[in-house]
């Protein structure tokens, strides 16, 4: 199971919100670059960069600091939030991304999606966000009438291979993982799920890993010193 540090930014700043919400944000002084290196240097080999004024405003705002991420490591690096049309996509894989995030604009353009599958396949992650299983879009802001687990099925339907959920009421919570949303989403064939939002333990690696999810999304906990990147990717036994 692979292990993706989070990296989340407002105004250029490494934030992290709870469950989401924007008025309740904790600002962190490391700037974005210098926390990707740190990652780096604790072993890690996979990055996940959020970029939440884009993902509320639908703008580009940060993307000159995320190129900056970037470029500081090695390390593979998926990205998402306010990326809506192919420019965006082709500017940040320009900028050495290795994957962007379509979130809402999967939602809001489902045949968009399906053309980007085709143009750039795994190149392209579905990040699906649900709050009481229904899909957010636009900054997790509005929720839609739509499953997300039917929403995977359409994803691995129309082609995508790696799909980012996020249970909503467990990110920034410290409070733990959803597990049995995993477990059941571990069941769809042909996708690659990335777990993300809540993982506090190395208990929920070791369920995680042992139930076949790809890859897990690691962000407050590691910010708070509630675990280890280290301990993490021994956990997970990466690949």
């Amino acid at each position: 199971m692979k292990v993706f540090p989070a990296i989340d930014i407002i105004g250029g700043r490494v934030v992290r919100l709870l469950r989401g919400e924007y008025d309740k944000v904790e600002r962190y002084e490391i700037a974005p670059e210098e926390a990707a290196r740190g990652f780096e240097r604790c072993g890690a080999r996979y990055l996940h960069v959020v970029d939440l004024d884009g993902a509320k405003d639908g703008g580009l705002s940060n993307f000159d600091v995320i190129s900056g991420v970037s470029r500081a490591t090695g390390m593979f690096v998926e990205v998402g939030g306010g990326i809506r049309d192919e420019a965006r996509i082709e500017r940040y894989l320009a900028a050495g991304v290795g994957r962007v995030i379509l979130g809402t604009a999967a939602v809001n353009d489902f045949p968009f999606l399906c053309d980007m599958l085709g143009r750039y396949g795994e190149r392209i992650a579905v990040g699906i966000d649900a709050k009481d299983g229904l899909v957010a879009i636009n900054g997790w802001l509005d929720v839609t009438e739509i499953s997300g687990f039917d929403l995977c099925r359409r994803v691995r339907d129309a082609g995508g291979k790696t799909v980012i959920y996020t249970d909503i009421s467990r990110d920034g919570a410290m409070s733990g993982t959803n597990l049995d949303v995993y477990r059941e989403l571990s069941r769809i064939e042909g996708l690659d799920i990335v777990a993300s939002g809540g993982v506090t333990s190395l208990s929920e690696i070791d369920e995680l890993r042992d139930m076949g999810v790809s890859a897990v999304i690691v962000g407050k906990a590691l910010y708070t010193g509630a675990l280890s990147l280290t301990d993490v990717i021994a956990a997970a036994g990466e690949q």
